[in-house]
């Protein structure tokens, strides 16, 4: 039986389904982001498993707003989760001039047992956090600690903040911070919430070569739609890359650099950096391998070039952290269940008719 529905003695099930809002997610959050990380962890590995069925992502575009997009991304995570859904992640980067955020989205979640939707939760938040957990396993996977002498955040929005968090909630160590935004603003914004409620010290810097000449760990976290970091030289040897955003970093340096996906085949497509490595030079033997191999000792990188890490973002991801918000939120009483919402859970409103 799963949690989502729960069975009369006569074997009538009883269908619920509960709406869980975007404040209520980002609190769950924040009390559970180890959690999180770990459950990120084993949805990489059940992934690599092949206990999931993860297709492609369906991207909806505008010939108006070609920057602009709205995102399905279906899936089915097995094992001790067994649960289905999807989730519609609407990507508008003109919000940002607005003041809006970029990002928007819903997740909804289906009962494995009967196919039914059990839960609709504001997904935004659900969207970062399992982006940012994946980061920040990732770094301390690849950098093999929770230790580091400099952190370089390029993009200073909502994923670098949460991001940031979730190095915080890991216990992370750093001997200094950056953040470089080509909008000072929102690097003076990041950088303050940094410094005063996460307890790094940060500072703030115009030059993206800076930025990257100072770090250990790079995170890349923009809306950049094509690579513009292009110097061959701009990573060192041994560097950890974050490449969160997926198109920032010319192909040439993808080429000659440790890269390490969630997923190959979905990591390469939709000219993301790496998908652009392929196209160029026609081969994949730059990709060293996934993060859940790399996790079980299948693969491994060196110090003798960067360690690009790019998540493509997998929708299995968003259904382990949607679940766990959702129980945790049912648990609490902070779910909100909507009485009624299915019209019909029988086929017939009496008996059957009989034949013959």
């Amino acid at each position: 039986m799963t949690p989502t529905t729960r069975t009369l003695t006569e074997g009538s099930p009883v269908f619920e389904f509960s709406v869980v809002g975007g404040t209520t997610a980002r609190e769950v959050i924040a009390r559970s982001r180890p959690e999180i990380v770990r459950e990120v962890r084993s949805t990489y590995l059940a992934h690599d498993d092949g206990d999931s069925v993860n297709p492609d992502s369906y991207f909806l575009r505008f010939p108006d707003k070609p920057d602009a997009r709205i995102i399905a991304l279906p899936a089915y995570l097995g094992g001790e989760h067994d649960v289905a859904g999807i989730k519609w992640i609407g990507s508008f980067p003109q919000n940002i001039a607005d003041g809006i955020p970029r990002a928007s989205a819903a997740l909804l979640l289906n009962d494995y047992a009967t196919g039914y939707p059990f839960a609709l939760l504001e997904a935004s938040q659900i969207s970062a956090a399992r982006t940012a957990a994946s980061a920040v396993l990732a770094a301390e996977q690849l950098s093999g600690s929770r230790t580091a002498g400099h952190l370089s955040v390029i993009g200073g929005g909502i994923i670098a903040r949460n991001i940031l968090e979730f190095f915080a909630a890991q216990g992370w160590e750093f001997g200094g911070v950056t953040v470089h935004d080509k909008v000072p603003e929102y690097a003076e914004a990041l950088a303050a919430h940094s410094q005063d409620h996460l307890g790094y010290r940060t500072s703030t810097t115009a030059s993206l070569e800076v930025a990257l000449l100072q770090a250990d760990i790079v995170v890349f976290a923009t809306t950049a739609s094509e690579p513009y970091v292009l110097d061959a030289g701009a990573f060192a040897s041994g560097q950890v890359v974050l490449n969160i955003s997926l198109r920032d970093i010319g192909p040439e340096l993808i080429n000659d650099a440790y890269n390490v996906v969630d997923d190959i085949d979905h990591c390469l497509k939709a000219n993301t950096s790496p998908h652009l490595a392929e196209q160029k030079y026609g081969h994949r033997d730059f990709i060293t391998g996934t993060l859940a191999q790399h996790i079980r000792g299948q693969v491994s990188t060196g110090t003798d070039k960067p360690v690009i890490f790019s998540p493509f973002g997998l929708g299995v991801l968003d259904l382990a952290v949607g679940l766990h918000v959702y129980r945790e939120a049912r648990a609490a009483g902070e779910a909100v269940a909507i009485d009624g919402f299915f019209g019909e859970t029988t086929r017939w409103p009496t008996r059957p008719p009989q034949h013959g």
